[in-house]
């Protein structure tokens, strides 16, 4: 089956195949189903993801298979799927799908993806993000209620810090928030002014936020992820279906309307028609980029005045300078006792 995708080039024949193949077996979704619903919110998922090396997520099974991520351009992908070269943390390159035109969208959907990740920079300079992005994440014993009263607050600092941020549900229990900022900082220094932000929070609200990356310290509260914004570490875009039993979709929201949502109600058969409805809340969202100078400062003070520096990379990543001892604090305790013994 061809389907004819309009873009900024002219139609794109895609090709749908195993249209009927069952890609959500709770709420029956066929994968022509998926693919639709991308070709629906093409508009707005083409403007939040242009130009971003993506990863994509596929459920070759459907959600009750095992899914992997895909981070070089699939071999025989049309002549008209742009790519352009990132560097992983370990130095080697590849060549990664970059979403120019809905007819992209529908070609990776057809091959069963369902989660699009993409990195927080353009193709132009893919070593500087041009989106600071935290990701809070709620712990047992909390949930949605608690991540939205938390990014109220995330809110507050971040316009502290000259920011403005944008929500989104995740697709399950938590919430990420993006900043558009100018690409004139490293992935290192824009990590560290997601450290800095998060440890504002943490420090106002301290019963119900925590940056302790280690899982055992967290409690219950909820985690603000500042190791998403670690290079190669990617958040599902605004729009993306998630691989979730009820086809929940990671859903852009404006502030006002945060706190009276349930993220139940934005899935892959209801968001076309609330698109439809009340058109995409981050419309607006590229056009006044901010800066990391400001939380970069605050970063520096943690260091100089309360002895906060650098905090645990990713494990799949190599040893970062400044970086503290990979090892929970509860096995590190038990390896000092055992030595002094």
């Amino acid at each position: 089956m061809i389907l004819q995708v309009d873009g900024p080039d002219g139609p794109r024949d895609v090709r749908l195949t195993s249209p009927d193949k069952v890609t959500f077996p709770k709420p029956g979704i066929t994968k022509r189903e998926v693919v639709e619903y991308y070709l629906a919110v093409g508009g707005p998922m083409t403007r939040a993801l242009r130009d971003r090396p993506t990863n994509l997520k596929r459920f070759n099974d459907g959600v009750d298979g095992d899914p992997f991520f895909v981070k070089r351009v699939p071999k025989g992908a049309p002549d008209w799927v742009r790519t352009c070269t990132v560097t992983f943390p370990s130095g080697r390159t590849a060549e990664s799908v970059a979403i120019t035109e809905p007819a992209t969208i529908a070609w990776a959907a057809n091959l069963n993806t369902l989660d699009f990740h993409p990195w927080p920079v353009r193709c132009a300079d893919t070593d500087r993000p041009d989106e600071l992005r935290i990701d809070l994440d709620p712990q047992p014993g909390t949930g949605f209620a608690d991540a939205v009263a938390v990014a109220g607050v995330l809110r507050e600092v971040l316009d502290e810090a000259g920011l403005t941020g944008w929500p989104k549900t995740s697709g399950g229990r938590g919430l990420h928030v993006f900043a558009p900022i100018r690409p004139e900082w490293d992935f290192i220094e824009v990590r560290r002014a997601v450290i800095a932000i998060a440890r504002r929070v943490c420090r106002r609200i301290p019963e119900r936020a925590t940056v302790d990356w280690w899982k055992e310290e967290r409690g219950e509260r909820v985690f603000l992820d500042f190791n998403q914004a670690a290079r190669d570490r990617t958040i599902a875009s605004a729009w993306s279906v998630r691989g979730l039993p009820d086809a929940t979709v990671s859903m852009p929201l404006t502030w006002d309307a945060l706190a009276g949502v349930d993220p139940a109600e934005f899935t892959l058969r209801s968001v076309p028609g609330i698109l439809e409805r009340h058109g995409d809340p981050h419309e607006t969202m590229d056009e006044r980029p901010g800066g990391c100078a400001t939380a970069l400062g605050w970063y520096a003070e943690d260091e100089s005045e309360r002895g906060l520096g650098e905090m645990p990379y990713p494990p799949e990543y190599p040893k970062m300078p400044g970086e503290p001892m990979r090892v929970q604090p509860s096995r590190a305790k038990r390896s000092t006792g055992e030595n002094s013994g």
